[in-house]
């Protein structure tokens, strides 16, 4: 069973060319340009990591000009949603953002982690579930708040309209 599930997984990559088809910088830039253009934000989008990364380091292809833009803190007019319980969503997902029942569409907005005072802006996206179910996050955003990437962390979201 777990030798199927390899395969395919071989297999998917295969069919999507993510292995050793360019440079790192090619696949950068083909994936920016896959992005859909509705959902494309400058700060919290990114590339998807190489198929060989296998560091946290590698995984997070956030730039250090967007951690930088994503940690400036927002302004006025920001709207509390709620708290969420997080754990860390899929690491090759990239990124900046959080998928929680808090919200009915997606959109920018902000989360903070009340045990380190950090916070982040990321995508907000919808998830099916009752707004007390938990809430998955990215491993860019996880790094960006202080988060632990193997324990749950309960963060506080807001909408930055």
């Amino acid at each position: 069973m777990i030798c199927l599930g390899l395969s395919a997984c071989g297999a998917v990559t295969e069919r999507l060319d993510l292995e050793g088809s360019g440079t790192e910088k090619t696949a950068a830039v083909r994936d920016i340009a896959d992005m859909d253009k509705a959902t494309y934000d400058p700060v919290t989008s990114a590339p998807r990591p190489p198929a060989a990364a296998r560091t946290v380091e590698a995984l997070d292809t956030t730039t250090a000009e967007q951690r930088a833009a994503a940690v400036t803190p927002a302004a006025a007019g920001a709207r509390a949603l709620g708290t969420t319980v997080v754990s860390l969503g899929s690491a090759t997902e990239p990124g900046l953002w959080i998928k929680t029942p808090l919200v009915k569409a997606e959109m920018q907005g902000r989360v903070t982690n009340p045990a380190t005072g950090r916070s982040s802006t990321v995508m907000l996206i919808p998830i099916h579930g009752p707004v007390t179910a938990g809430s998955r996050m990215s491993l860019a955003a996880l790094r960006l708040i202080g988060a632990s990437l193997t324990d749950l962390t309960r963060v506080e979201i807001s909408t930055l309209k």
